[in-house]
């Protein structure tokens, strides 16, 4: 469509009946009596963010994360699905996506959602081993997920993911693999893998500091990781990017090495990131970039809505030309107008991420200009002689190796 900007939508919904003991998003217990407030600010940043938009706007996906976005009403979602579509054009292809946690969904409100515009539903299952969840402090059982998913599919949702992780303190591998075998029983579209990170300020981080946790055992991490990889091949599962597996409905073979493109059931919206394209982030503590510029929206729920109530835009950086910087709302507190340097730095970073489609030169070209090689020749040289890199025709990808060792890999690139 000739003069539209294709964007992705990334609502973030704060609120968790419980904060999980390694989780360091921005989310907050105890808060739900702030849903309603919250669901009228995120109506205003769409309306402020839709209106001042310097082209006409197209969106393809929309996720809701958090926290648990589950724990919103349908009734909410109707009016933020109200405002979405009167100030942009959604896509009738529009994939919708939304986090939940099993414990947190009925069969009926998922109907609901279902009726509303939701396509994709996002489970964060982590493990089936009782010992694991309470480690964990989920609030569900292996049972929740069983029925959760069970009513899912009743409810009409045909593209599914679940996460998963692994690499827990004192997890061993007949147990991972138990939690896989079963996961794959309920006949996912999609499965998300991420190994275990103690992060500071978290529970786990303090505990781990003060030698209350064990820390997770690396090689063994690595060894559950490339298990998963070759089980979930077998099953039909094609590995697209470092953490996430998809079924591909397209063509017989789902192998990675026969597909020079993501597999059909993989996550539209998290490409969009990964392919560093535009995208918009709304609510307390979204991040969003588009128009060249990243930004933050402010952390805290209660400042959040002030923020919106009170309609005043700031601008959070001196350098950005004015308060009417598209797309800053009056929630943005963090804002940076990349250079185009800095925009190809980070379009190598994200792009390496995706294990079959990787780095293409010419569409880096395309879109800069300029000639991969030309600007990371030697360090792309070094890395492929290390066996982290390798070129599959004119793409650039992590080898099998390199995926063990992304972040490593990853920055190589940083600040160049």
């Amino acid at each position: 469509m000739i003069g539209v900007m294709n964007v992705s939508l990334y609502f973030h919904i704060p609120f968790c009946a419980h904060r999980c003991a390694y989780c360091d998003f921005n989310t907050y217990a105890g808060q739900e009596s702030a849903i309603p407030a919250y669901v009228d600010a995120l109506c205003r940043e769409i309306q402020q963010v839709g209106e001042r938009a310097p082209q006409s706007v197209q969106v393809t996906t929309i996720f809701f994360g958090g926290g648990t976005p589950s724990l919103l009403a349908p009734a909410h979602y109707r009016d933020l699905f109200q405002a979405i579509h009167r100030h942009f054009q959604v896509a009738s292809h529009a994939e919708i996506s939304l986090e939940a946690n099993p414990g947190t969904v009925s069969l009926q409100s998922l109907r609901e959602l279902r009726q509303i515009g939701f396509n994709r539903i996002s489970y964060g299952v982590q493990s089936a081993n009782p010992t694991e969840l309470r480690l964990l402090e989920r609030i569900h059982t292996y049972s929740d997920v069983v029925e959760a998913v069970r009513w899912a599919r009743r409810a009409g949702f045909e593209n599914l993911n679940l996460d998963l992780i692994y690499g827990l303190p004192e997890q061993t591998l007949a147990s991972w693999q138990r939690t896989v075998e079963l996961v794959l029983g309920l006949h996912p579209q999609h499965l998300s893998a991420y190994a275990l990170t103690l992060e500071h300020g978290t529970p786990f981080g303090r505990w781990a500091a003060k030698g209350l946790l064990p820390l997770p055992n690396p090689d063994l991490a690595a060894e559950m990781y490339e298990w998963l990889d070759e089980r979930l091949l077998l099953h039909g599962y094609a590995q697209y990017e470092i953490s996430n597996w998809a079924l591909d409905e397209t063509q017989a073979s789902t192998a990675s090495s026969a597909l020079q493109r993501p597999p059909s059931r993989a996550c539209a919206h998290n490409l969009q990131y990964w392919r560093n394209l535009p995208y918009l982030g709304l609510g307390a503590g979204a991040h969003g970039y588009a128009n060249g510029i990243r930004y933050s929206n402010v952390l805290r729920i209660k400042t959040y809505i002030e923020r919106l109530e009170t309609k005043e835009r700031r601008t959070p950086d001196k350098s950005l030309p004015s308060t009417d910087t598209w797309p800053l709302s009056s929630a943005a507190v963090n804002a940076h107008r990349n250079t185009p340097r800095e925009e190809m730095d980070e379009t190598l970073m994200t792009g390496l991420r995706l294990t079959v489609e990787g780095v293409s030169a010419v569409s880096f070209r395309e879109r800069f200009g300029v000639e991969l090689t030309d600007l990371y020749g030697e360090k792309i040289e070094r890395l492929t002689r290390l066996g982290l890199l390798e070129w599959t025709e004119d793409r650039l990808r992590l080898t099998r190796r390199g995926r063990l060792l992304g972040n490593q890999v990853f920055m190589q690139f940083v600040g160049e």
